[in-house]
C-alpha cells in the first residue's frame, strides 16, 4: 500500500527509531551486571572460568584482568567455551565478541560497550516491526506497532542487558514478515521459493544464536500450515512440498549443533526452573504469569521491592489501565476483522502467537519447568504481540463515526505510548523487571567500614555460583577509589563439595595477606541464618599460628538472594 504524505510518514518513522534508540541507550551501564550478564562478559571478552581464581584470595586488580577484553581469540575458541560452560548456541558471543574488538573498550567503558550490541538490536527490531505491520496492514500500522515497542517496558528492560534476546526477537519479526510474504503468495499464486529460502537462512542464523528460537519455528510452521489447511482452495501440493523442503533444509544446517544441544538439554544448569515439592498453587501460577507478562509489554509500574504505599497505588494504576484499555482493544480486533484484505495476517500472527504459547505451556505441565515465571523468555512471541497490538489499536473506525473517532483513536493511542515512555524510564532507573539478588547493596552492605581490611569468602557448587560472586565482586571494586594490589580487600571462592564443614576447614588453612583485625563476610549459598557457626578460623597474614580467632556478629546477617554472614577478625 502507497504511502499518504511520505515526508510527515518517514518523519514519523526516524523519531520512533529515535526515541526507541534514546530509551534502550539512556541508563545503559547504570545498573550493575547481574550474574548472566557476568557469564556473557566472561566468554565475550575472550575469557572463561578458568581465568578466574578458584580456591584462593585474590585482590581487587585480578577483576580487572578477568573483565579486560583478550584479543586473537577465535569464534571457534569461544563456541567451545559454550560448549563446556554455557548451555546455549554460541553466534551471540562470537557477535559480542568481534563488537567489543572494533570498540576496544577501557576498565571505564566495558560495561556499556557490552550492552551497546543488544540495544542495537532492540532498536533494530523497531525497524523490523514496521516493515511486518507494513506488509501484512498498512503503513500506518507499521508506525503504531513500531512506536509500541520503541516505548515497551518489556522491549527496553530486554534492549538494556548483554544477552541474546533482541537478536532473536529481531530475527523473528524479520521471519514473520517472510512467513506474511508467503501467505499472500499463496493467495496471489505467485513464486514462493525465494521466500522460503530467505526464511530458512533467518531461522537458521535465529538457531545459532538462542535454542527458543526453535518455539518461533514450530510455531511459525503451524501457523502457516493450519491457515493453509483452512484455505484448501487457494493452497495446492506445491505448496506443502515447498514447506517440507523447508524444514528439511533447515533441519541440515543444525545438524553440526544437534548433539551439543542435546548434551546442554541435559545439564542441571536448567533445574532452577523445576518448583521443588509443587502444589496447586504453582500449577495456576504459569496462567497468571503469562498474563503479567502481557501487561508488562504495556505498562511497568515500581512494584516489587517497594513500600506499600508505592507498591498498592502503582498496581491501582496498571489494573486501571488495563481495564480501560480492554475495550479499545476489542473494539479494534472487531473493525480491523471487517477488513477482508487484513484476515489473514490476523489469523497468521494470532496463530503464532498461539502456538508459541501452547508450547510454553507444554514445557510447563509436561517437562516440570515453570519458564512462565521468567518474563525475558516471552521474547519468542513478543514480535507478533507487538505486530497483532499495532494492527489492533491502529484500526481505523467506521466511517460514520470518522469525526470523532480521529481524535478519540488518536488520543488512545498517545495514552498508551506516554504510559510506554513512563515506564521505560521506569526501567532504565531499575525500578521494573528487578532480578533476584542487588549486587550493589549486597557490596555496600558489605563495604561498612573502609578503615578496615576486608575479606570476603563465597562457596560455590557450579559455574553459576563464581559468576553470582563476581557480580558482587564487580560492585565491591567500585567502592574503593584507588585499586592495587596492595589496596586492602580479598575475595576467595571456596568450592562446595557435600557440606559447609569441608567449607570452613578449607577457609582455614587458606593464605590469606591481610592484617588483623579485619571483617570477614561469608556468602553461602543455600545456608540458613542459624546454620552460620558461632566462630571460624583465619590465616593470620605472616602464616604463624594459631589461627585467627573470627566472632560472628549477628548484628550483619543479610539475605538478598543468598544469605551473606559478617565475621569478625582479631589476631
Amino acid at each position: 500500500m502507497a504511502v499518504k504524505r511520505p515526508i510527515v510518514h518517514y518523519a514519523g518513522l526516524t523519531a520512533i527509531l529515535l526515541l526507541g534508540a534514546a530509551l534502550r541507550f539512556w541508563q545503559l551501564d547504570s545498573k550493575p551486571l547481574w550474574l548472566d550478564e557476568v557469564i556473557t562478559a566472561l566468554i565475550s571478552l575472550g575469557h572463561s572460568y578458568q581465568d578466574v581464581p578458584l580456591d584462593t584470595f585474590f585482590p581487587l586488580t585480578a577483576i580487572d584482568q578477568i573483565f579486560v577484553f583478550q584479543p586473537g581469540v577465535s569464534c571457534a575458541q569461544i563456541t567451545q567455551t559454550v560448549i563446556t560452560e554455557s548451555v546455549h548456541p554460541p553466534l551471540f558471543f562470537c557477535l559480542l565478541y568481534r563488537w567489543l574488538d572494533w570498540l576496544r573498550p577501557n576498565m571505564q567503558q566495558w560495561v556499556w560497550a557490552l550492552r551497546s550490541l543488544p540495544a542495537l538490536f532492540g532498536v533494530g527490531a523497531i525497524g523490523a516491526i514496521y516493515g511486518l505491520n507494513r506488509i501484512a496492514f498498512t503503513p500506518a500500522t507499521g508506525l503504531m506497532a513500531a512506536a509500541l515497542m520503541a516505548v515497551s517496558p518489556f522491549a527496553v528492560y530486554l534492549s538494556q542487558e548483554a544477552r541474546h534476546y533482541t537478536l532473536p526477537m529481531l530475527l523473528i519479526s524479520l521471519s514473520l514478515t517472510i512467513l506474511v510474504r508467503l501467505q499472500q503468495g499463496i493467495e496471489q499464486q505467485t513464486r514462493s521459493r525465494p521466500w522460503w529460502l530467505i526464511w530458512v537462512v533467518i531461522s537458521a542464523i535465529g538457531l545459532y544464536v538462542h535454542y527458543f528460537m526453535a518455539l518461533a519455528v514450530v510455531a511459525q510452521l503451524l501457523a502457516l500450515g493450519s491457515w493453509m489447511s483452512w484455505q484448501r482452495h487457494q493452497t495446492h501440493l506445491r505448496h506443502w512440498l515447498e514447506m517440507g523442503g523447508a524444514i528439511a533444509l533447515l533441519g541440515l544446517t543444525y545438524v553440526p549443533w544437534l548433539p551439543t544441544m542435546l548434551h546442554h538439554f541435559s545439564r542441571p544448569e536448567t533445574d532452577w526452573l523445576r518448583p521443588h515439592d509443587p502444589g496447586w498453587l504453582d500449577r495456576i501460577a504459569p496462567l497468571y504469569q503469562t498474563v503479567v507478562g502481557w501487561v508488562l509489554m504495556l505498562i511497568a509500574l515500581p512494584i516489587e521491592a517497594q513500600p506499600l504505599a508505592i507498591a498498592l497505588p502503582a498496581a491501582v494504576l496498571i489494573a486501571g489501565f488495563v481495564v480501560g484499555l480492554t475495550p479499545h482493544l476489542y473494539r479494534g480486533v472487531k473493525q480491523r476483522w471487517q477488513e477482508p484484505s487484513s484476515r489473514s495476517p490476523l489469523l497468521l500472527l494470532a496463530g503464532f502467537t498461539g502456538y508459541v504459547l501452547l508450547q510454553f505451556w507444554a514445557i510447563v505441565y509436561l517437562l516440570d519447568k515453570d519458564i512462565t515465571a521468567v518474563p525475558r523468555y516471552n521474547f519468542v512471541y513478543y514480535p507478533g504481540m507487538a505486530a497483532l497490538l499495532g494492527a489492533v489499536l491502529g484500526s481505523p473506525y467506521p466511517a460514520g463515526k470518522k469525526a470523532i473517532s480521529r481524535w478519540f483513536r488518536w488520543r488512545v493511542q498517545a495514552i498508551v505510548v506516554c504510559v510506554g515512555i513512563v515506564s521505560s524510564l521506569i526501567v532504565g532507573y531499575g525500578l521494573a523487571f528487578q532480578k533476584g539478588y542487588y549486587p550493589h547493596r549486597i557490596a555496600s552492605n558489605m563495604y561498612l567500614a573502609p578503615s578496615t581490611p576486608l575479606a570476603v569468602a563465597m562457596s560455590y557448587e557450579s559455574l553459576q555460583d563464581v559468576a553470582l560472586g563476581l557480580s558482587v565482586a564487580l560492585e565491591l571494586h567500585q567502592q574503593y577509589p584507588v585499586i592495587t594490589d596492595e589496596t586492602p580487600f580479598r575475595f576467595a571462592f571456596l568450592q562446595r563439595h557435600t557440606s559447609y564443614r569441608q567449607v570452613w576447614q578449607d577457609l582455614a588453612s587458606l593464605p590469606q595477606p591481610l592484617p588483623l583485625p579485619l571483617n570477614l563476610w561469608i556468602a553461602a549459598p543455600g545456608l540458613r541464618a542459624k546454620q552460620f557457626p558461632e566462630q571460624l578460623r583465619l590465616s593470620q597474614p605472616t602464616g604463624d599460628r594459631p589461627k585467627a580467632r573470627c566472632a560472628i556478629d549477628r548484628a550483619h546477617y543479610h539475605r538478598i538472594g543468598f544469605p551473606y554472614q559478617l565475621y569478625r577478625c582479631r589476631p
